[in-house]
């Protein structure tokens, strides 16, 4: 399941990023790693997600979204 499929108010692992070196590379760097829990906190109707990691709250839009794999779901 990518960012863009999860749940509004739930938290997932990130599994993996697919996506461009540099963005994938940025994600990093701003703690978005394999095995890093993320909750989802709300979802736009253009596709942009957002979501919480370590505390910090990012948005980010459609094609970003589908390029970060998740598993682990939790209630």
């Amino acid at each position: 399941m990518t960012l863009l499929q999860g749940t509004v108010g739930k938290t997932y692992q990130v599994k993996e990023i697919r996506l461009e070196e540099a963005v994938a590379r940025r994600l990093q760097m701003l703690g978005l790693l394999s095995g890093t829990s993320i909750e989802v906190l709300n979802k736009k109707r253009s596709g942009g997600v957002i979501f919480k990691v370590r505390g910090i709250r990012y948005a980010i839009g459609k094609h970003i979204a589908q390029g970060i794999l998740l598993g682990g779901g939790e209630a």
